[in-house]
Formats: structure tokens, C-alpha cells, sequence
């Protein structure tokens, strides 16, 4: 069982992330965007964090360096459905430039999700 961050600003999507990731034994806190999560990451340990790229406030690129400048060691898995021009491809590549361990293309099946959670937290 993981303590697991899920960073979305959608309203329904992150608490369907909560409701799988739940469902394989973990336990899930959620943040409505990067600024919320970089506060829950000062007073909280996680074990993985599972962030959306393109978020009001701080973005899921901003959080991912915010955390690498805190030398945090806590695997992050980057998500995006992309949005208008700014493609999902585009935001994936960023955050995997940066260093995330894995990415994740809006929609992904809850196999996906899980599996990648499971690698992600071998590391």
C-alpha cells in the first residue's frame, strides 16, 4: 500500500483516479492544482505523486520542478489530455525531459493507470 498525490484541477477526473487507485489498496490524497499540491508535499510523505500537466495557478510542470529543486525523491507519474494547441504529446515530453518516471495520455484505461503506478513504485 502507497500513500499516493493525485494533482488535477478536474472536478470528477482525479476523484475516479482516487476511487482506482483506492480499489488496489493504496491511499490517495487529492489536490486541485500544483500550488495545493507543493503545500501537501511540506507537511505529508508520499509515496508517489500522480500530476496533471496543464493546472491553474502552478502547472504540473512547475510542480515537477519545485520538487526536483527540493531534491525530492518521490516518483512522479505525468498525465494530459492536452488542450486547444497545446497537444498532450508536447506536455508529456516536457515533464519526461525533466525527469518524471512514466506518462500517461488522456484517456488511459484503468489497467494502464495501475500498471504504471506498480512500476513506478518499484522504483
Amino acid at each position: 500500500m502507497a500513500n499516493i498525490l493525485v494533482a488535477d484541477d478536474d472536478e470528477q477526473y482525479p476523484i475516479m483516479l482516487a476511487k482506482i487507485l483506492r480499489n488496489n489498496q493504496h491511499d490517495v490524497v487529492i489536490a486541485n492544482d500544483g500550488a495545493e499540491a507543493l503545500k501537501l508535499c511540506r507537511t505529508q510523505k508520499f509515496d508517489l505523486i500522480v500530476t496533471d500537466i496543464l493546472m491553474p495557478n502552478v502547472d504540473g510542470i512547475d510542480l515537477i520542478v519545485d520538487l526536483i529543486k527540493q531534491n525530492s525523491k518521490v516518483p512522479i507519474i505525468a498525465i494530459s489530455g492536452g488542450r486547444n494547441t497545446i497537444t498532450a504529446e508536447f506536455n508529456l515530453q516536457s515533464a519526461q525531459t525533466l525527469g518524471v518516471q512514466a506518462v500517461l495520455k488522456k484517456p488511459f484505461t484503468n489497467e494502464q493507470l495501475i500498471s504504471t503506478v506498480n512500476e513506478a513504485l518499484k522504483i
